[in-house]
């Protein structure tokens, strides 16, 4: 049997990793600064992490949701704490696509609508409701319905205002820095537009942090930058520092009712045990703020470099657009250089999205490869 293609392959098998290191099945060391699509939040192998998984695997690593599961009340009093969303609750599923599916089922539960206002370039997920919300057309099945969903211009709030001013919206979904678009960062002005008019038609708002969140850009969520809080969070991706888990964070006005969300996997033993050990690292570490720090040096190195374009983005989420095309840079980098950056749907930027707990030597050595290439 062949796997089905997901991703065009590079000819590099990893097989081990540590901090913002990885190695492969040649013994070529790789610095890391793209950490699995912004998965990799408190670095490869951290040995704490690793230790709560082995500790909690040689006990339990599953049960139903059917029984008690102390770990689940302790992460989420956890998340709460570094948050600052002590009063909401927490949904507990495996990735950011089920987030945002029950984000979505749990605003349209609240509102009974359907309509649901995104943004250009946004992506949500592959799964049925999340794609249909993706401003991708090639990889909406027919299957997926889409009649139901508006994409205004990225940050336009006189375009949100019309749209909201129509009546009948379920909620207004955005990232609150846009990943696969570019690295778009949703302006101050648009979160408290969509809140304030959230809140005058009754409408849902609701944040995916699914890859800024977890202290990536510098604050817990990317939407706190500003002030605004928003109804529904989704999380995943740095959640779990590689253990797939996803939740939702969900306001006190939400009703709950038995059946109304479910899930056989989510927030296991084994996964909860690594979301908590992520957690304590965050907070013993200090990497929210080690992420503000360190982003803000990358990014004013970066301004300078003769084929940067512009730097975009907030802590340790930034995009590059280049002058030139993106992918030969990025090339340069992995094959010639040992450096591994992301993509974008934009041919011309690169993206990176290291551990936060990025080493300033780290950074510079990157910084230093970048320069040469001209």
């Amino acid at each position: 049997m062949n796997l089905f293609p997901v991703y065009p392959l590079f000819d590099i098998t990893p097989i081990k990793g540590q901090g913002a290191w990885i190695w492969d099945d040649q013994g070529q060391k790789y610095l890391d600064l793209y950490g699995g699509h912004a998965v990799i939040s408190i670095g490869h192998s951290h040995p704490y992490y690793v230790s709560r998984l082995q500790e909690q695997l040689s006990q339990l690593a599953f049960y139903s949701n059917s029984v008690q599961n102390p770990l689940q009340e302790q992460m989420a009093e956890k998340l709460g704490q570094l948050s600052g969303y002590q009063d909401y609750s927490l949904f507990l599923i495996n990735s950011g696509a089920e987030a945002i599916e029950n984000a979505l089922k749990l605003a349209s539960f609240h509102t009974q609508r359907t309509k649901v206002i995104v943004l250009e370039k946004a992506f949500h997920g592959r799964t049925s409701a999340a794609v249909a919300i993706t401003d991708n057309p090639k990889i909406q099945a027919p299957i997926n319905p889409t009649s139901h969903v508006v994409n205004i211009p990225f940050n336009d709030v006189e375009a949100l205002e019309a749209e909201m001013a129509k009546g009948d919206v379920c909620a207004v979904v955005a990232e609150s820095i846009q990943g696969v678009g570019g690295v778009h960062v949703v302006s101050d002005d648009f979160w408290q537009s969509a809140r304030k008019l959230c809140d005058k038609h009754g409408s849902v708002l609701i944040a995916d942090e699914i890859q800024a969140g977890y202290g990536r850009s510098g604050r817990f969520f990317g939407h706190q930058h500003s002030g605004v809080r928003a109804d529904l969070i989704t999380v995943a991706k740095g959640m779990g520092n590689g253990f797939p888990i996803g939740g939702v964070l969900i306001a006190p006005q939400f009703e709950a009712w038995y059946g109304m969300l479910g899930t056989t996997f989510g927030g296991n033993h084994l996964a909860c045990a690594a979301a908590l050990a992520v957690l304590e690292v965050i907070e013993r570490e200090q990497l929210v703020q080690q992420a503000g720090t360190m982003g803000s040096y990358l990014s004013e190195k970066l301004q300078a470099h003769p084929l940067v374009k512009e730097v975009r983005g907030k802590g340790l989420m930034i995009g590059l657009e280049l002058t030139v095309p993106a992918t030969d840079i990025r090339k340069a980098l992995l094959f010639e250089n040992h450096i591994f950056t992301g993509s974008a749907s934009m041919p011309d930027v690169i993206r990176l999205l290291p551990p936060l707990n990025l080493k300033k030597e780290e950074a510079d050595l990157f910084l230093d490869t970048f320069e040469r290439l001209r």
